[in-house]
């Protein structure tokens, strides 16, 4: 005899269970697995690179990173004179990577029709456990939803314990080149400052943009191989920093973030792994603070017993 399933317990893909947000044509696809995007389309066109229901997110794809966004040099660091050691998520370089959120089951607040549609906006929220590594006690809850100018999102993180916490957060789109090879697309990034790192990918310096590294107008992606941190973010009118990856369809795949973030990563994916999905989009992603924050303080937040921290992106197709 089979086992009977509560709502709670029953079966569902590997991406976890899914919620559908519509408005006209756009269409986004969340996950309760890390509060995940998998997908969002506007007219059937991606503006976000997919993956697939059944498929565990193969590189941080659509993700929320917190307590911390990147990476922490060998997992460890030091708070009030206490050193803590974080599991080491990426054996190669020794560190611990994105966070602990990312493979959670977050609960989904509100109403879910039966076709599993939310109408235009979803919450979701997870109260993360202290643990030996990360101490503190945090309530996030991220709203996804669906507005006449794209996606907005906002994330809160409310620290319920009794000691400041330190926290950092970053998301993790990868931008669509809507069909086409990324070598047939152009790349633009709002920022005026590279940050330099070393053979573990942990920052070491800043130095102006120049070269290869110089997005602030639009370049073509054919041969550019990135994976780099972007300070000095440049704003529009509207207070507004961008990623844009321009399509050889003509439309542009877009990420903003407000005044809340003030860094960026980007990422062309030559050497993620699996080998099968590198270079199939742009890891555009809004950070609060950069690599190593948690050793360096560069950025970092600490949010006070009973304090929240908030902050705002977006993404669009132009």
């Amino acid at each position: 005899m089979s086992p009977h399933h509560t709502a709670a317990t029953r079966p569902s893909p590997l991406s976890g269970h899914q919620v559908q947000l519509v408005l006209d044509d756009q269409e986004v696809t969340v996950t309760d697995v890390g509060a995940k995007v998998r997908r969002y389309a506007v007219g059937g066109r991606d503006v976000f690179t997919p993956f697939g229901e059944d498929e565990v997110a193969p590189a941080g794809h659509g993700a929320v990173l917190a307590p911390w966004p990147n990476r922490i040099r060998d997992g460890r660091y030091t708070v009030d004179g206490q050193e803590l050691q974080l599991d080491i998520s990426e054996p190669d370089l020794g560190t611990a990577l994105h966070g602990l959120v990312m493979w959670q089951r977050w609960e989904v607040l509100g109403s879910v029709d039966e076709a599993h549609v939310a109408g235009h906006a979803a919450t979701l929220r997870l109260r993360l456990a202290p643990s030996p590594g990360y101490p503190f006690d945090l309530l996030l809850q991220v709203t996804y939803r669906l507005t006449a100018a794209g996606l907005h999102v906002q994330t809160t993180a409310t620290n319920l314990g009794t000691r400041p916490a330190p926290y950092g957060v970053g998301f993790h789109p990868w931008l669509s080149p809507g069909g086409a090879s990324l070598d047939e697309c152009t790349v633009r990034l709002d920022a005026a400052t590279r940050v330099t790192v070393d053979e573990r990918l942990l920052p070491t310096g800043t130095e102006p943009v120049a070269g290869d590294y110089d997005l602030r107008t639009p370049r073509s992606l054919r041969g550019l191989d990135l994976d780099d941190a972007y300070l000095d973010v440049i704003r529009d009118e509207d207070g507004l920093s961008w990623i844009r990856v321009e399509g050889p369809d003509g439309r542009t795949a877009a990420v903003w973030m407000d005044e809340s973030m003030d860094a960026w990563q980007i990422c062309t994916g030559d050497h993620i792994s699996p080998e099968r999905v590198r270079r199939t989009g742009v890891a555009a992603e809004p950070m609060s603070c950069i690599a190593d924050a948690f050793r360096t303080g560069d950025r970092l937040v600490h949010i006070a017993p009973g304090e929240s921290h908030e902050v705002t992106w977006g993404a669009a197709l132009l």
